[in-house]
């Protein structure tokens, strides 16, 4: 079979793999941004915040594993192809050498078993970095239950490293998988890959969450990544709605809504950049998030109490706490306020403030400029996105 005839097929299959929060989502625009093209080329964000295009494939889409909710499961009936190292390699430098692509994200099904499989991915690595002299970025999706050999040489190959955590714990995995321990096989390799990461400061870690596909809550899930920012050196998490595919197990059960995983995406944002806590979450009485009103909006009213605050008073943690009010507008009204007072709601706007949101929480020099009353008052207020 031809490189690209296989770039064709691994290429598609690798669209299950997240690596950054723009998916293939179905709306009305014609170009919708996130799309994967079946060459495989997507876009991704560095650890240090730069966009870049990334050759994002599959090692290969034979599987011997049984996840429920995998259309390359090992009873599926696919067309099976592999890369060896070299064709993989070497397809990505024809890419890279016209310019299509920056980076490198290589994920793959489990062909055999885990440790020859990953042997390969590694050794295509390899070629890259020692015989073409790539050093640019490459995130390596760590298949789960990897060695402690295959992760020291995953470390230093390369700039990011990812396990699939998929569900919050073990009883929810083996809901989706009979072959898999959660903790032997997902959080003490991340805990491997935390260790000697340190000794190479660059390097960053990453998970994705199958929402829906156990039956888990949100609560559960954002309890689960909360721990392992704090345990593993999680840097990101990525939260993917359930998809039931044809001819899986799971092939019945209805599908996740995309607005759960933004309210996910919503929430987390809120733990690893706002500084808020995760008892701060407000949940329903099931264990899931409102998709009525986003996490930032229900924590204010749930703390309606300590508004309004005043904006010329209100100290930086206080300031993330109003809708609308982020950690760069933040710092940008506590820098301004040395030079001079916030007098108008259009002062604030100009600063980067959504004022429409923050209105309802805040005073200007002791004057009211919204109704947080109005708020409480309506159950069914659908608040804007928080980004």
């Amino acid at each position: 079979m031809e490189l690209l005839e296989k770039l064709k097929i691994l290429g598609s299959a690798a669209k299950y793999d997240v690596c950054a929060t723009t998916a293939n989502r179905s709306d009305n625009r014609k170009r919708p941004w996130g799309k994967l093209p079946s060459s495989g080329i997507c876009h991704s964000f560095t650890p240090d915040g730069r966009c870049i295009s990334l050759f994002k494939v599959l090692m290969t889409n034979e599987c011997v594993s049984d996840c429920a909710y995998c259309p390359n499961r090992f009873d599926q009936n696919i067309q099976r192809v592999s890369f060896t190292p070299e064709e993989l390699s070497k397809l990505f430098m024809q890419f890279y050498e016209r310019n299509y692509v920056s980076g490198l994200f290589l994920s793959s099904g489990i062909a055999i078993n885990r440790q020859r499989t990953l042997e390969k991915m590694l050794k295509a690595i390899e070629i890259l970095r020692y015989q073409h002299k790539f050093k640019g970025y490459i995130h390596l999706k760590v298949l789960p239950g990897a060695s402690q050999e295959y992760i020291e040489k995953a470390v230093e190959l390369s700039d990011r490293l990812s396990i699939n955590a998929e569900v919050p714990n073990n009883e929810y995995l083996h809901k989706l998988s009979e072959l898999k321990d959660f903790n032997n096989d997902i959080v003490e390799p991340m805990k491997l890959i935390d260790n000697l990461s340190q000794k190479k400061n660059y390097i960053t870690q990453s998970t994705q969450f199958i929402v829906g596909a156990a039956g888990e809550k949100d609560k559960e899930i954002l309890a689960t990544t909360n721990q392992l920012y704090k345990d593993v050196g999680l840097r990101r998490a990525y939260f993917s709605a359930f998809q039931p595919i044809k001819g899986t197990p799971l092939a019945k059960n209805n599908s996740s809504s995309v607005k759960r995983e933004h309210r996910l995406y919503q929430a987390d944002f809120l733990l690893r950049k706002y500084d808020f806590n995760f008892n701060d979450l407000i949940f329903e009485e099931n264990g899931q998030l409102s998709e009525n009103i986003d996490p930032k909006l229900a924590i204010a009213l749930n703390k309606a109490d300590k508004f309004p605050l005043e904006i010329n008073k209100a100290s930086y943690h206080e300031l993330l706490e109003v809708p609308g009010i982020g950690p760069v507008s933040a710092k940008r009204i506590i820098r301004g306020r040395k030079k001079f007072s916030i007098k108008t709601l259009n002062q604030l706007k100009n600063i980067g403030a959504v004022t429409k949101r923050a209105a309802p929480f805040i005073t200007i020099n002791g004057k009211k400029v919204g109704d947080i009353d109005n708020l409480l008052a309506n159950k069914e207020y659908k608040q804007l996105s928080l980004f």
